[in-house]
């Protein structure tokens, strides 16, 4: 694609000329669905352009570092903020600039979709265009761990933190609602959660305390905004739930998922991170515990993953629960494709249903 080559241009200090950024227009014109989400038309493209050149010069610095640690290449870097990063940073901001109260951007993803690198460079990018910008995990909101273990007691199927019923959504909905309407004289506690104590089970550490208040706060997880399905959809679901005790399980934790409807309805909008398969994530998961194994940290062997991936996938199977989601228009906003090396491959308002 040309837009790469330029991109590499603009990278070597180069600045670009008028038939140059026609091309980098031209380009995303081509692209009917890129456009619509982000209101680039041909009035407005050269305009647009302009101003992206401008915030990729002001930014590209501080988020190059970030994502070469993460072992991205400069090129990736390049690709993956201008296609996506620094649009979808001028769109928060807009809608932000139509809100008195801040805006609470919602993000679905699961393991290794990049919610995490996501936010991270969201918040570098707002900054250039003057927001104040926090991001909080649904993970923040985990019951501590002597309530978890209380619960274990009572049901021995919650191994695992993480499936609805392990988190404290009185405390979530508190939380949101004193960013969204501050009291101006105190300061806001955000529960903050780490996941190496108590072996890797994972406990509330010290809050982290809010004076400012924020103008756009970036709430992701690994099933937020998920809705309770029709019971009968377990009747014939797909693995690894295949035993009725498995399709208890699942009805019981969808039943769950039900009192985190107050919580979801404290999103202004939501962005879902798509893998093209569910089942990358199996993957990215046993790249990662191996990672942290050479660095000399605790992780997990690879069929202690399929275990684990396994027992979320029985609790909220993808299939089920995220893909319904991600192809409903009135309840997502945006839904960004990522394929099997992590990277963004389509951005769409939402998924557009395919036939076999």
């Amino acid at each position: 694609m040309e837009s790469l080559k330029l991109l590499e241009k603009i990278n070597q200090s180069s600045a670009l000329s008028p038939s140059e950024i026609e091309t980098l227009l031209q380009e995303e014109l081509q692209d009917k669905s890129f456009c619509n989400i982000f209101n680039i038309n041909p009035e407005n493209g050269r305009e647009k352009i302009n101003n992206r050149l401008d915030l990729l010069g002001k930014s590209y610095h501080l988020i190059a570092q970030y994502c070469h640690d993460l072992g991205f290449n400069t090129l990736d870097i390049m690709s993956f903020m201008w296609k996506l990063l620094l649009p979808l940073a001028v769109q928060l901001s807009q809608e932000k600039s139509q809100q008195k109260s801040p805006l609470i951007q919602g993000i679905l993803g699961g393991q290794g979709t990049g919610k995490t690198t996501l936010s991270k460079v969201l918040c570098l990018i707002l900054k250039q265009l003057e927001y104040t910008t926090i991001t909080i995990s649904i993970d923040d909101f985990y019951k501590t761990y002597s309530e978890r273990q209380k619960l274990r007691e009572i049901d021995p199927r919650l191994i695992w933190r993480g499936p609805p019923g392990t988190h404290d959504i009185e405390l979530g909905i508190k939380i949101l609602n004193q960013l969204k309407y501050p009291n101006h004289l105190s300061p806001i506690s955000i529960p903050r959660f780490d996941k190496s104590l108590w072996n890797g089970q994972g406990d509330r550490k010290e809050p982290e305390m809010i004076n400012k208040k924020p103008d756009i706060i970036l709430f992701e997880g690994c099933f937020l905004g998920v809705q309770p399905i029709n019971e009968t959809q377990f009747h014939d679901a797909p693995l690894p739930i295949k035993t009725e005790e498995d399709r208890q399980f699942a009805k019981d934790i969808n039943e769950k998922l039900k009192a985190y409807l107050p919580l979801w309805e404290k999103l202004d909008r939501l962005i879902i991170l798509y893998p093209k398969d569910y089942r990358f994530s199996k993957q990215w998961r046993k790249e990662a515990e191996q990672k942290m194994i050479l660095s000399g940290k605790t992780g997990m062997d690879d069929q202690e993953v399929e275990d684990f991936v396994n027992y979320f996938w029985k609790a909220l199977h993808p299939e089920l629960f995220i893909t319904p989601l991600a192809q409903n228009p009135t309840l997502v906003d945006l839904v960004i494709t990522i394929d099997n090396n992590h990277h963004p491959q389509q951005v769409d308002s939402h998924l557009k249903l395919t036939k076999d």
